[in-house]
């Protein structure tokens, strides 16, 4: 089972192994302890509701196994200090954000902080990509001793089957049923977790956002392409062979360019940041501009070319949307990609105007940007190692976790579980 996006039917609540609730307790006070480090262990069972002895031995068990650790005493006016305890910052995950011309590498803690960064090129030989990714991320390994890493995460601009987690459809990387995990997990020897980047983005939303308590949004990434992620009642939505959420290839004029699908006139080929770029080209034959960034920085010199782009990018955007919000009524829709950054106080008026026109009830989804699209990104790949882990085969044999080999199952980190759910054990 998918471990932090799934949802627990209450109605059948009662049917639940002791072994359920015990991991449904970890879930929710590893999570307290994320969200509102340092915390003694009676606010722990202040906040959860849990009986206090509940809240000990799970946080005993979570410092032994090394996901939590003592940060220090309280100080408190009168009274006896209490012993603060935080997420273990030693605790790291080597991530990789793969995008069609770069890709970047880092380290990320289980507070999603970047430790370490690097880019690298991407090229349309996914072996030979593969291999520099896998060389950086061992160096960077090599170069922080001190750390304990957990595996490795990738975000990319495309669909994984999620039985084989093979690449099934990346038109703009170029790749295309290739074996990245097992490629991944040679190199580096570690386990490996793939998904799209906008469901890692989303995911990374619902941990370190704004979007609390919603259960029904949509995240859509602008880059050099189109995608989206999809929470559905709370769940992220894979469809049949993870495909779900393409909506960047939902033809708009079949009469229009071709995409990189084989398709013509597909959204993507009007709302990405690449279509924007094509945009200013048709208006200023000769453009010397001959990357997204190079049009981003004219946008900001004010050029009237490169505005009249950005506004008939943002108007598709907006036309996409619509198709969205009368599919899927998400109670949120987000914004992420490099546009956000630059031009989000151009583009918004456009998009929620649009967003209104496409109300079949007079109900618009809120729009909202993420200003972070890349770090978003590696956060979420991050996350999806945390969460996919079933178990932690040789985790706690390394010398700074002080135990010797659990397999104990890894704890989520992020439960969408109501507190009213647990039950103490």
């Amino acid at each position: 089972m998918l471990r932090g996006t799934q949802k627990v039917d209450l109605a059948y609540a009662h049917l639940a192994s002791s072994e359920l609730a015990r991991d449904i307790n970890r879930d929710v006070i590893l999570e307290i302890i994320r969200a509102r480090q340092p915390v003694s262990r009676a606010d722990l069972a202040r906040i959860s509701g849990l009986q206090r002895s509940t809240v000990s031995l799970i946080v005993d068990q979570l410092i032994g196994e090394g996901w939590v650790r003592d940060v220090g005493m309280a100080n408190l006016p009168r009274g006896r200090r209490p012993t603060m305890v935080g997420l273990n910052q030693n605790l790291v995950i080597l991530v990789a954000d793969i995008r069609p011309k770069l890709a970047t590498v880092a380290i990320v803690d289980l507070n999603g902080r970047l430790l370490s960064r690097a880019q690298l090129p991407v090229t349309t030989n996914p072996e030979t990509t593969t291999a520099s990714i896998v060389a950086t991320m061992l160096r960077m390994k090599a170069a922080n001793p001190q750390r304990s890493f957990l595996g490795v995460g990738i975000a990319l601009p495309g669909r994984v089957d999620r039985s084989t987690q093979k690449i099934r459809f990346a038109p703009n990387l170029g790749w295309r049923d290739f074996d990245i995990k097992s490629a991944l997990e040679t190199g580096t020897g570690m386990p490996v977790e793939i998904d799209n980047a906008a469901n890692a983005c989303l995911l990374a939303e619902t941990w370190f956002g704004g979007i609390d308590g919603v259960r029904n949004a949509v995240l859509v990434t602008i880059a050099e392409g189109v995608g989206a992620g999809v929470l559905c009642n709370g769940q992220l939505a894979y469809g049949e062979g993870g495909m779900a959420g393409e909506f960047g290839h939902v033809p708009f004029d079949r009469s229009g360019p071709q995409c990189a699908c084989g398709a013509r006139g597909c959204w993507e080929l009007y709302a990405s940041s690449n279509a924007a770029l094509r945009f200013y080209a048709e208006m200023v034959p000769g453009s010397p501009l001959g990357t997204v960034n190079d049009l981003l920085r004219t946008l900001g010199e004010e050029d009237p070319n490169a505005i009249a782009a950005v506004m008939k990018q943002a108007e598709y955007i907006g036309d996409g949307l619509r198709v969205i919000t009368a599919s899927l009524a998400p109670e949120v829709i987000l914004i992420a990609g490099d546009i956000v950054a630059t031009a989000w106080t151009r583009i918004a008026p456009v998009i929620q105007r649009k967003l209104a026109e496409a109300s079949l009830v007079g109900v618009t989804p809120r729009l909202l940007p993420t200003h972070e699209a890349e770090v978003a990104r590696l956060r979420g790949a991050a996350i999806l190692t945390l969460q996919r882990r079933s178990s932690a085969p040789g985790l706690l044999q390394n010398k700074h976790l002080g135990r010797k080999n659990s397999r104990r199952k890894a704890p989520s980190l992020k439960s969408q579980t109501p507190l009213a759910a647990t039950a103490p054990v």
